[in-house]
């Protein structure tokens, strides 16, 4: 009893491993049953044909093209007389063909009257070798469908080798792949189009295969149009000499039309766009029967229990692998049963149902991954509370293995603190200074995350955020200032929200370094903390905090600017030594350089430029103004982007002048634009009062 107890359970186990791929084999059964994979399977035997390419026509087979330059040539409108198309089938006649099959359609009378059509009837029966195309029509009947056949009128087809229907039916997408042999009609079988030319080929003696004990076969095109060579019907109907004598011999002659106004065209493995005439699609599957080398489809059971193994393989690929392995195990697999079928296809002209297979695979493999991933994810859940996707990766990569250890490595830390919260915190209600920082750091954790960042903590109202951690990232210093210049635009967003909400406007300020820092998760087993120590991150905090000394929004260090020079706007403000960092650190301010996307408003006024210490200026038009900067006329092409400038403006509008100092940060013609990095503290509240009024 305990020996089968085990043993139940050891199977279990194997069916909670295997889950997926038996789920995936009963699927791929379920969906072939029902048609589910019809369309992509036929999209796949197309995709067969265009990687086999085309391959040159071996039965003589010519098509007498009613198209676009017969219908230029020719006088009389359609349908052509009868007559006519007596005389075509006579000149064709006596070149000596094999047999000629006509695609077109004589179950009415002619318009022309009744000696129109014995002039076609008396052709046909000189030739004694044309085979006349037939339409199976079908009507609804409250409890059945009716099928007739519309065949050539009496006077016509007396005297043909034989008439047949000419229809070919569409797969599920529309295309035309099969040919039927036969059709069923009021109790008999009426033998096809193409199976009437191929007895007429056997009756002449050439040696053509025996036909398929079928109603129908996937025709095995040769191509897509003109595989086959057409002459125009005018050519043919003008007797022209420029068609060689004996041309016809010994040829199948197919007429029909092949102009897209007939509405007789079709998509075709070759012809996906939907023009392959019909009458080309009736020699593609001439040639077919012919030769004896129909596209031969492997029994649908077979494909079917070949899908479902795939599905259980795919499955154990991931049990007994890691995914890596088995993903390039999995791929492999397909690869194989894809080459396989392919070489089929070209070989030996047989057609295996790959699709079900492929998702057989698929799914086996997948579901099995996806199971792995839910079960990774209940031990991931709590650290993804506290951690981005990034650092919880690193974090439990690390706690697998036994070892949370640290490591010194080169990083980028970001500073960013609300300037003045303590005193605007006192001017607000507890729930609203929660609210309003709930809201301020969720939106500086997207922009963090959208950078790549990794947000280490939250101290107040201050974000740290590090870079080139966990992963290896050449363009960390890069993302560090970008995530600081979104930030000074996302806190004017936030800012005027909750200024108009309760007047509350705030600004922040970010301190960027980029250095090594010993980098890893401190804490307990139980409570772990991703985070970066060292003299690095220390030095981003006290940039951070002189950003107000030196009335800009972002500083970096030299270490960062080198990483980032010419990529951003920014200006050199000296040496500065920190507090408890003995040696002066260079330091440079980044500027936005997308002030047009400020709030602006149309300033005419007059500016003075001038450069401290050297003695220039010049006088400039002003365009317009927002809060960062202005748009100028006017300015010498040698004041160039990048350069520090004083600007005084006046006049105009204005009710007292502006003073401030800028940089350039774009040009274009003698137009240039000024970001603000300082404004005189009587010349703020005049921009600010000046764009109330005035803003866009």
């Amino acid at each position: 009893m305990s020996k089968m107890k085990v043993s139940w359970s050891r199977i279990r186990g194997i069916g909670r491993k295997h889950l997926a791929g038996i789920l995936a084999g009963v699927a791929v059964v379920v969906l072939v049953q029902f048609g589910g994979l019809e369309w992509l399977e036929y999209k796949s035997l197309d995709k067969l044909f265009e990687l086999r390419g085309k391959r040159t026509p071996t039965v003589s087979v010519v098509i007498v093209a009613i198209d676009e330059s017969t219908f230029a040539e020719l006088e009389d409108q359609w349908p052509y007389p009868r007559a006519l198309h007596g005389k075509v089938i006579r000149r064709i006649a006596e070149g000596k063909p094999l047999a000629i099959g006509v695609d077109i359609m004589f179950d009415k009378d002619s318009l022309r009257g009744p000696a129109d059509d014995e002039a076609l009837g008396a052709a046909i029966a000189s030739a004694r070798n044309v085979i006349l195309g037939a339409a199976v029509a079908e009507d609804p009947q409250p409890f059945y469908i009716r099928t007739t056949l519309n065949a050539p009128l009496p006077v016509i087809r007396r005297g043909a080798a034989g008439m047949a229907p000419l229809n070919m039916p569409a797969d599920a997408d529309n295309e035309v792949r099969r040919v039927p042999l036969w059709t069923a009609l009021e109790g008999e079988r009426l033998p096809g189009f193409d199976v009437q030319l191929h007895a007429l080929m056997a009756k002449a003696g050439v040696r053509v295969a025996p036909l398929p004990e079928r109603e129908s076969v996937l025709i095995n095109f040769r191509g897509g149009p003109r595989t086959y060579p057409w002459v125009s019907y005018y050519r043919v109907a003008r007797g022209e000499k420029t068609i060689p004598p004996g041309y016809w011999k010994d040829k199948i002659v197919l007429i029909g039309p092949t102009s897209e106004v007939f509405h007789d065209v079709f998509g075709t493995p070759f012809a996906r766009g939907g023009n392959m005439p019909g009458v080309e699609i009736h020699a593609n599957a001439l040639e077919t029967l012919v030769r004896g080398n129909p596209i031969r489809e492997v029994p649908r059971p077979v494909s079917t229990a070949l899908a479902v193994v795939a599905g259980l393989v795919g499955c154990r690929l991931v049990v007994r692998l890691r995914a890596f392995r088995a993903l390039l195990a999995a791929t492999g697999l397909w690869a194989i049963l894809t080459s396989a079928a392919y070489a089929g296809f070209v070989l030996m002209d047989v057609w295996m149902r790959g699709m079900a297979g492929t998702w057989a695979l698929v799914l086996g493999y997948g579901g099995t991954v996806v199971e792995h991933f839910v079960r990774e994810q209940r031990e991931r859940r709590q650290l993804s509370r506290f951690f981005s996707p990034a650092v919880v990766k690193e974090v439990v990569r690390h706690k697998e293995e036994g070892s949370l250890t640290t490591s010194r490595r080169l990083v980028t830390v970001l500073f960013s603190d609300i300037r003045g919260f303590t005193s605007l915190s006192e001017q607000l209600q507890p729930e609203q200074v929660e609210e309003m920082l709930r809201e301020y750091l969720t939106e500086m954790t997207e922009i963090v995350y959208k950078h790549d960042g990794a947000v280490d903590k939250y101290i107040g109202d201050c974000v740290m955020a590090l870079y080139n951690v966990p992963l290896e990232d050449p363009e960390h210093a890069v993302k560090a200032v970008r995530t600081a210049l979104e930030f000074q635009e996302r806190t004017l967003a936030v800012s005027k929200r909750w200024e108009d909400k309760l007047g509350i406007a705030i600004r922040n300020g970010v301190g960027i370094n980029t250095g090594e820092a010993v980098v890893g998760t401190l804490g307990s087993t139980q409570i772990l903390q991703y985070t970066a120590i060292g003299d690095t991150i220390n030095l981003g905090a006290r940039l951070e905090s002189i950003t107000k000394d030196y009335k800009t929004n972002i500083i970096i260090s030299e270490s960062t600017y080198e990483l980032v020079k010419g990529q951003f706007v920014t200006k050199e403000l000296g040496d500065v030594t920190v507090k408890g960092k003995s040696q002066p650190v260079k330091i440079y301010a980044v500027l936005p350089d997308n002030i047009r996307e400020h709030p602006r408003a149309a300033l005419e006024a007059a500016a003075v430029l001038s450069i401290a210490g050297e003695g220039r200026a010049c006088s400039v038009l002003t365009l317009d103004i927002s809060e960062r900067g202005m748009a100028l006329k006017g300015v010498p092409e040698d004041w160039v982007k990048g350069q520090t400038v004083q600007i005084r403006c006046e006049g105009g509008a204005l009710p007292k002048p502006i003073v401030a100092e800028a940089t350039i940060t774009w040009r274009k013609g003698d137009q240039a634009g000024v970001t603000f990095t300082s404004l005189d503290p009587d010349s703020a509240p005049t921009v600010a009062d000046y764009l109330s009024t005035r803003a866009k």
